[in-house]
């Protein structure tokens, strides 16, 4: 019985055993040469600044990075079903585009509410804040006259 677990055990042990040398190897063998550059955090671009101590990036990125995932198993959904397709008839078709509409209201929602804006600032509360600020800007400059 414990025979047959054998090959198993010795692949993952020769996994770890290159593993701990390869990361034994980089250490020994590469250059060690940090600058401050080296050692800021960096993800995706974003530059860790205005946000509250101990917080590298903000939260946007994992909305941004949770919302891709959610679309992206989504869109897996369709494959099993492609395949299956002729098996499944009518209705196969409605509940995949029942699926395939809620999928659309969700993603129309995120957009709406300034899920898929990236750079901070630029959701639809933002821009009606800068639409009124304008209009307000332009009273008083109707008002100086």
């Amino acid at each position: 019985m414990l025979r047959d677990y054998l090959p198993v055990v010795l692949l993952a042990a020769l996994a770890v055993a290159f593993a701990v040398a390869s990361m034994t190897a980089s250490r020994l063998l590469g250059p060690n040469r940090p600058d401050p550059v080296k050692l800021s955090a960096y993800e995706c671009g974003n530059e860790p600044i205005r946000l509250p101590k101990g917080e590298k990036f903000g939260v946007k990125f994992y909305v941004v990075a949770m919302l891709f995932i959610i679309f992206d198993i989504e869109t897996i959904f369709l494959f099993p079903w492609a395949v299956t397709f002729r098996t499944l008839g009518l209705f196969g078709l409605v509940e995949m585009a029942i699926f395939i509409g809620l999928v659309f209201v969700a993603y129309v929602y995120v957009w709406k509410k300034g899920g898929l804006d990236w750079a901070e600032g630029q959701g639809p509360a933002s821009v009606r804040e800068a639409r009124a600020a304008a209009e307000a800007d332009l009273g008083e400059a109707a008002r100086a006259r």
